[in-house]
C-alpha cells in the first residue's frame, strides 16, 4: 500500500449510551481514564439528527473510547444505532482526501465529510453496514482541551442530576456557569482586574 494510503491505527471507537452518568463514573472514576476532549452539537450531517454530547476517554497510545449521548432520546434496547463506528487515524488532509478518492474509485459511497471542532472526518459503510470513519487532527489537543472536557462532563452530570429533562441548551448554560465560576476563582478577590495587589497598578 502506498505511504499516503496508510492509517495510523485506531483514533477512536464510538458507541451510544442512554446512561451517560453511569458511563462517565465507570470509565472516569472506576477505571481512572482521563477525558481529553468533548464535542457538542445541535445535530450534524444531512439527515435529521438529535442534539448530542460526544465524550472521549483516553485508553492509551493515542487511542480513545467515545460515547454519544443524545438529548431527549429515550432508551430503546431494541434499536440499532447508526452511530456505532470505528474511526481510523491519518495525519494530514492529503491522506484524508486520498482515502476519499480510493473509496470512491472502488464504488464505495462516502456518506459525509465533516469538520468537527478539532478533527475532519470522512464516513463510509463496510459490507456489514458498520460505519467506518477516517479522521485527521486539525490541531494537537492541549491541557485546555482537557480542562474544557472536565467542565463539560461536570456540566452534563449536573444536568442529568436535575429533575428536568436535560437539553443541549441547559447543558450549555450550566457549562457557562461553571466557566464563569472558575474564572472568578482565578481572579484575585481584592483585584479582579489582575493588578498588583500591593501598588494597585495594573500589570503592563
Amino acid at each position: 500500500m502506498p505511504t499516503a494510503m496508510r492509517t495510523r491505527g485506531v483514533d477512536h471507537a464510538a458507541y451510544v449510551t442512554a446512561k451517560p452518568a453511569e458511563t462517565i463514573r465507570f470509565y472516569r472514576d472506576v477505571m481512572g481514564l482521563r477525558t481529553p476532549h468533548v464535542i457538542t452539537a445541535k445535530g450534524w450531517g444531512s439527515r435529521p439528527h438529535p442534539d448530542f454530547v460526544h465524550f472521549f476517554f483516553d485508553i492509551g497510545n493515542g487511542d480513545r473510547l467515545a460515547f454519544f449521548y443524545y438529548f431527549g432520546v429515550p432508551e430503546d434496547p431494541e434499536a440499532k444505532s447508526p452511530d456505532y463506528h470505528l474511526a481510523l487515524h491519518v495525519d494530514t488532509e492529503e491522506e484524508l482526501l486520498a482515502w476519499r478518492g480510493r473509496l470512491e474509485e472502488h464504488g464505495v459511497r462516502v456518506i459525509a465529510q465533516i469538520t468537527h471542532e478539532t478533527i475532519e472526518s470522512i464516513y463510509a459503510r463496510d459490507p456489514n453496514g458498520m460505519v467506518i470513519e477516517i479522521t485527521r487532527p486539525l490541531r494537537d489537543l492541549t491541557d485546555r482541551d482537557r480542562r474544557d472536557a472536565e467542565l463539560s462532563i461536570e456540566a452534563l452530570l449536573d444536568c442529568l442530576a436535575d429533575d428536568t429533562e436535560p437539553t443541549l441548551e441547559t447543558f450549555w448554560r450550566r457549562k457557562a456557569e461553571l466557566v464563569a465560576k472558575e474564572l472568578d476563582n482565578e481572579a484575585s478577590p481584592d483585584d479582579p482586574a489582575g493588578g498588583d495587589p500591593e501598588t494597585g497598578r495594573e500589570d503592563g
